[in-house]
């Protein structure tokens, strides 16, 4: 249940960054993360805490209800 959740929050995250037109590095450089984090929470290869999904959806100028739907 819990990597189906991180699966849908991944997805969302990269629907909303290709939406966007950037990449995962220039994501990472938002956040003040590396581009293999993020690739890893796309991937639902790393469980990111909660602040690091409200500096995506910030940096995504994005409600954070819309990458955590379907979560």
């Amino acid at each position: 249940m819990i990597n189906n959740r991180l699966k849908a929050l991944g997805l969302n995250i990269k629907f909303a960054r290709m939406r966007k037109g950037i990449s995962q590095e220039e994501l990472a450089e938002l956040v003040d993360t590396s581009r293999t984090t993020i690739s890893f929470i796309e991937t639902a290869r790393q469980n990111p805490t909660v602040l690091k999904v409200i500096d995506i959806a910030k940096a995504l100028d994005i409600d954070i209800n819309e990458l955590t739907k379907s979560v």
